[in-house]
This record gives structure tokens, C-alpha cells and sequence, in this order.
């Protein structure tokens, strides 16, 4: 899963800032030679680093005093990898820092403020909200690499062979529709995941969260909550409603039946627009339909905004710095965001980088279109440290294991240690 907050075993984290670190670097430009920067990159190996690959050697054509160290670093380790590099001032000199991880290391110290340098030189391009989410206390400190969100995303041809012309509203239409589909076609019509992150539209469409940052209050146990993954948990039975699925591969269970026709539909970000394409029900791009998620019953719908922003570690020397900077603005160029869209079918967070070309793509036009309905994630340090216990929880819930009052209690009682300066 591309969204979660993974434990590392110390040894191996140590050993990567070991081998990874830039800002302890001995080739500084003392010498009069190129200086060497270090990237922490935490796409996907297969499907998105080849295009960064490729356009770390476009940016050392270009600037022949700067090498690139590039290290792929597994995203489920990433957090956690870095936070133990920078304690020990071993960190890399640049980190695609997911957007929930940048106030958590800019309390820390361990991001260097963006205002003012040449990364920032064109924040005007840039959606203001996304510059907003990179920010902490006043100061920005990261630059928008891609952004995202999650949708509805089905198959237009199940859907249609099931009498069903738009995509479901609120979440009691898509029980309607799974139901047409798994008559109609035999395959179910919705799968959803016990991941706390797909969890969060539940909880907007019942006008609530995990907590309320700016009252300083736990709401994961409030009754809107519990309304939210009622309806959530709602949906694991039914005519066309997938069971859960709470195995350690549930992720690649459920994308792999939605890719190859066997579910109609499910929650999901543009990360998997790729892979999307290369199952047997998208060959053609056009069968991919995409929506924003269903209504609560506040008639509220929306999924947080995700994505990730390129971070300066604050460590790193002034050489590195400086050296860095310069390659966070390449990387975040229209140019590069263009071609980064265009192979890789991710989002861009520029405006000036979605040209039509990049808009040809059915799956990036369709995620464009919902994320005006995504939610930007508040400035609370350890705000994606919440869903944790969450990760621990629903699965039991949906599993059967514990009920769900049971469950939301669990997770307030994790959430308040995270948190202990907010009331329940």
C-alpha cells in the first residue's frame, strides 16, 4: 500500500543512511570537482523510477558541477528510515517526502524552510493548496512533486452490461449497483479495504475525522465516527459486496480482481493508473471510469489529498544544499512534471504542466476532475501517525474479531498517546 507508516528494523535503517547519506559526504566541491547529492526516492521501483531515473541523468547534462546519488527506498520504510538517518545526521540530501510526513520532520528540524530559495522561485504555478500542505508554522518546506487523491474508480463495460448508466452517489446507490452488477455479470460490484486510509472518506462523508486539530480533540469514538465505519463495515456483505479481505496481501488481491473484471468497482489512487492499464479489463483506456466516492449521509463526499513533495534536509552542507535546491527545481519544472505525468500517469501539481497532452491520458483527466472534492490534510505533525492504530483495528472489526464500538475505543485509547495534549 502506498499510504502506510511501516515499523524498520534499526539495523537496516542505519545501514542505508550508511551507505545513502549526503549530507556527511566527503566530495563537497572542495576539490574543485563536481559535488554529489543524495536522493531518497520512494516511488515505485517498477512502475514510476525508471522516469525519475532518467531525468536525474537529464539534470547531470545540465549541470555538470552536480552528481546525483539515486536510492530507490521502499515507501512502507521510508519514514522511518530517514527519521533514524537524520537523528544520527547521516540523512540524504533530498527526500520525496510524502505530504503527511513533511510537518512531522519540519517540527523535528530535519527539513531545510523553501521560502525565498530557487526551489521556490515559481510557487505561483503551483496549487496554492498543495503549497499550503507543505507548509508548517508559516514556513514551507517542501515543493510539490505529484499529488493525489482516492476516487471510485469501475469498470464503464460491467456497469453497463448491468443496466447501470452513472456512477453510485452515496454509498446506499453503489450496494444497489453491486448488487445489478453481481446479477447481470457474476462478478461482484465493490471491494473495499480495511486500511485505515480508504477508511477517511467515510469519516468526510459524515463530517467528522480522526481528530479535530484545531479544537485539539480526539473524534475517532464520536458517534459521527462510528456512523462512518458503520457504513464502511456495511460493506464487506451483501449481494455484490466482496468479503474482507484482511490477509497481508490484500492490496494486490483486491487491484488485481478490479484489473482483470472480477469487482467492479473500488476505492483507489492515480499511483495505480498504470496498472490499470496493463489488466485485461482496461486494455482500452476508455473502460476506466472514474468518480468522486460516494456520499455520506451528511451529503458530503471526499478523500483526503495525497501525494508527495521533494524535501532539502536541513543537515546537509551548504555545497549539498545549494546543490540540492537546484535539483528540486528541475524535478518540480513544468517540463519535468509534464514528462512525469506522461510516463507514469501520475498527477501533477502545477497547472502549467497539464497540457494537453498529459490531458489525453483518461486516467489522469478523470483524477484531475475529482480533486477539487479531495480534502487537505491538516498541519498536525502526527496526523498520519493516526491511522496506525486504525491499521491495527478495522481489520479485526471487519474480521469479525472485536465490534466496532470495541474497535473505535481501542484506537482512541493508541490515537490519545500519539496525541496527549487533546481531549477525548
Amino acid at each position: 500500500m502506498r499510504r502506510g507508516i511501516a515499523a524498520s528494523a534499526l539495523v537496516a535503517s542505519l545501514a542505508l543512511a550508511a551507505t545513502a547519506c549526503g549530507g556527511g559526504s566527503s566530495d563537497s566541491g572542495k576539490s574543485g570537482g563536481p559535488v554529489t547529492i543524495t536522493w531518497w526516492d520512494t516511488s515505485n521501483a517498477t512502475n514510476e523510477a525508471p522516469t525519475y531515473r532518467a531525468l536525474v541523468q537529464q539534470f547531470e547534462a545540465q549541470n555538470k558541477n552536480i552528481k546525483v546519488k539515486y536510492v530507490n527506498v521502499p515507501f512502507d520504510q521510508a519514514q522511518n528510515k530517514f527519521d533514524t538517518a537524520a537523528g544520527s545526521k547521516g540523512a540524504p540530501d533530498i527526500l520525496r517526502s510524502e505530504v503527511g510526513w513533511t510537518p512531522a520532520f519540519a517540527k523535528k528540524g530535519y527539513f531545510l524552510p523553501l521560502d525565498g530559495t530557487a526551489a521556490l522561485s515559481e510557487q505561483s504555478s503551483f496549487e496554492p493548496n498543495l503549497i499550503k500542505q507543505a507548509q508548517y508554522e508559516g514556513k514551507t518546506y517542501g515543493v510539490p512533486l505529484v499529488t493525489d487523491t482516492l476516487a471510485l474508480v469501475y469498470n464503464k463495460a460491467l456497469f453497463k452490461k448491468a443496466g447501470i448508466t452513472e456512477a453510485p452517489k452515496t454509498w446506499d446507490e453503489l450496494k444497489s449497483d453491486a448488487a445489478k452488477v453481481k446479477d447481470k455479470t457474476g462478478a461482484d460490484g465493490y471491494w473495499g479495504s480495511t486500511q485505515a486510509y480508504y477508511g477517511q472518506p467515510f469519516l468526510y462523508g459524515e463530517g467528522t475525522d480522526t481528530v479535530d486539530a484545531a479544537a485539539k480533540k480526539i473524534t475517532v469514538d464520536s458517534a459521527a465516527a462510528k456512523k462512518a465505519y458503520g457504513t464502511w463495515l456495511s460493506l464487506f456483505s451483501g449481494k455484490g459486496l466482496h468479503k474482507a479481505d484482511t490477509t497481508a496481501d490484500a492490496y494486490a488481491h483486491i487491484s488485481d480482481a478490479f484489473v482483470n473484471g472480477k469487482v467492479a468497482a473500488i476505492l483507489q489512487g492515480p499511483w495505480e493508473i498504470t496498472n490499470f492499464y496493463k489488466g485485461s479489463a482496461f486494455k482500452d483506456k476508455s473502460n476506466l471510469g472514474i468518480a468522486v466516492v460516494p456520499a455520506g449521509s451528511t451529503g458530503k463526499a471526499g478523500a483526503p489529498t495525497g501525494g508527495h513533495n521533494l524535501a532539502v534536509y536541513a543537515g546537509s552542507d551548504k555545497a549539498h544544499q545549494d546543490a540540492a535546491l537546484t535539483f528540486v527545481k528541475f524535478m518540480t519544472s513544468a517540463k519535468s512534471q509534464e514528462t512525469i505525468a506522461l510516463k507514469n500517469s501520475t498527477l501533477p501539481t502545477r497547472t502549467d504542466a497539464y497540457s494537453a497532452q498529459v490531458k489525453a491520458d483518461p486516467g489522469i483527466a478523470g483524477y484531475q476532475g475529482v480533486l477539487s472534492a479531495s480534502q487537505p490534510r491538516p498541519a498536525l505533525p502526527e496526523y498520519s501517525s493516526l491511522w496506525t492504530p486504525l491499521d491495527q483495528e478495522l481489520p479485526k472489526i471487519a474480521d469479525g474479531k472485536e465490534s466496532l464500538d470495541q474497535g473505535l475505543s481501542n484506537a482512541q485509547l493508541a490515537i490519545a498517546k500519539l496525541v496527549p495534549d487533546f481531549s477525548k
